[in-house]
């Protein structure tokens, strides 16, 4: 295990000590340019596009393909992962975390704008996402198969075992936690109530996550907003330090591996995803008028997700007056940091948080792999083939609870690394048919309209499955 380790660990200091990073932010000021601002002129436009009703009664609305990508988004990265970066990385990770938000939105668009255009029909609604954009749009069909085993890997193992672990890790500040035995009784636990989602199939999957999503982010976010208010005195001086460590270039340039910038960039994307290829699966579900509606409703989950709850996590802790130390693992410092300001409800509070965050990215993550197995065998799999890989899941996020941490995080980092570096070169080579559906949008908008979609306004003369 430590070789894999060591080499995975080697993998990703190539991955975000500068590729990923330069792909990602010159990728979001590009689309940011070309889009004028969409993520951020657009916001009314993403509100209203949230509660438009699907045209099927029986189709996913876009509030509901939202918070399936939301569930995703929204999870142990947010507070493991802040915490982490905070600690590793310092106050000054809180800006990075926020500028690939902010630029990542427009990235966000067009990923999911692309998926919808190349969606697909089929027995219970549309799908479809990266793999279908790839294959239809590039003809690409080997690109578009590793591009489905590699989302399996990362959503079926790399973060699900991630956040069972996450989860188990928080009741370590409890008397009755044993290293040896509770990791396991919790991850059976979680993995045996995943079972029971999974084996209801997609439609359970989406009732869960859109009851849970809103509740848990809302809750949370009203929380953090008492404890920084609690602490209001230390918040210009937070704020201050924030800028001041995000721009101290000298200790940024001298480890760059370890500095805020790598830190704040690698949890930032971990936690939104902005670009990495998963929204668009989630996005091509929604049955909506035109894609650009669905573009916009997944950024809106982009600022959600690190603008609103990222930030909620990271001014808790940051407010609390714990200092961040690389000898906290993540976990330990938001329940120290907590425990400081709300005494013993706090740690309690983020169990509850970690447990409901933990929960709703696990079933999330597994669409996102239904959708997968979905284009690589061309059809919906046997219920066989899903009896035994359902069995699979929930044994891997029972195997996750009990493995090491650092490996855990390496290994999710990777394989989020290999699917953000395929899916970026290729939304930017189809992203001129996303652009076109924008400017369609908003034609029609300006019109007064309520924008209806015809592919050949985007420029589109090859066959779609869906948009014909």
């Amino acid at each position: 295990m430590a070789w894999l380790e060591k080499t995975i660990g080697a993998a990703n200091d190539i991955f975000y000590g500068y590729l990923l990073i330069i792909v990602l932010v010159l990728a979001g000021l590009y689309f940011t340019v070309r889009t004028r601002g969409a993520q951020i002129a657009m916001l009314p436009d993403q509100l209203r596009a949230v509660t438009e009703k699907p045209k099927d009664k029986d189709g996913v609305s876009s509030f509901r393909s939202l918070m399936v990508s939301t569930a995703s988004r929204v999870g142990t990265g947010n507070i493991v992962g802040v915490a982490t970066a905070l600690c590793m990385g310092g106050f000054g990770s809180v800006f990075w975390m926020w500028v690939i938000a902010l630029i990542g939105g427009a990235t966000a668009f067009i990923e999911s704008t692309l998926g919808q255009i190349y969606k697909k029909r089929g027995k219970e609604g549309s799908y479809g996402g990266p793999a279908y954009y790839i294959e239809t749009g590039l003809k690409l069909k080997w690109l578009a198969i590793l591009f489905s085993v590699i989302l399996v890997l990362t959503y079926g193992i790399g973060f699900n075992m991630l956040a069972s672990y996450n989860l188990q890790s928080t009741f370590k500040s409890y008397s009755f936690y044993n290293e040896a035995w509770t990791p396991w009784v919790i991850g059976g636990i979680i993995a045996l109530l995943v079972a029971v989602c999974l084996f209801g199939g997609g439609k359970r999957i989406l009732a869960v996550t859109g009851v849970l999503v809103p509740v848990m982010g809302l809750l949370y976010i009203l929380v953090a907003l008492v404890i920084s208010l609690m602490n209001i005195t230390a918040l210009p001086g937070i704020l201050a330090r924030i800028f001041r460590e995000a721009f101290d270039f000298s200790a940024i340039f001298g480890g760059f591996g370890g500095s805020c910038v790598m830190y704040g960039v690698k949890r930032g994307l971990f936690s939104n995803e902005a670009g990495v290829g998963s929204a668009p699966n989630a996005a091509a579900s929604a049955d909506v008028s035109h894609p650009a509606k669905q573009g916009l409703t997944q950024t809106l989950s982009v600022f959600i997700d690190t603008l609103l709850v990222c930030s909620a996590t990271a001014f808790m802790c940051m407010t609390s007056g714990v200092e961040p130390s690389p000898s906290f693992e993540g976990a330990d410092y938001v329940q120290a940091a907590l425990s400081q300001t709300l005494g013993g409800f706090g740690p309690v509070f983020i169990t509850v948080s970690m447990v409901l965050f933990a929960f709703t990215t696990l079933v999330g993550n597994l669409f996102y792999v239904n959708q997968a197995w979905s284009h690589l065998f061309g059809r919906v799999p046997s219920r066989t083939f899903n009896t035994v890989y359902y069995i699979v899941a929930s044994l891997l996020v029972f195997l996750g609870a009990g493995l090491s941490a650092s490996f855990l995080w390496n290994l999710a980092d990777l394989l989020m690394g290999l699917m953000t570096v395929i899916n970026i070169p290729v939304i930017i080579l189809l992203g001129r048919y996303a652009l076109r559906a924008l400017a369609d949008y908003r034609k029609q908008k300006k019109a007064g309209l309520d924008p209806t979609f015809c592919k050949e306004s985007a420029g589109i003369t090859a066959e779609l499955d869906y948009w014909n």
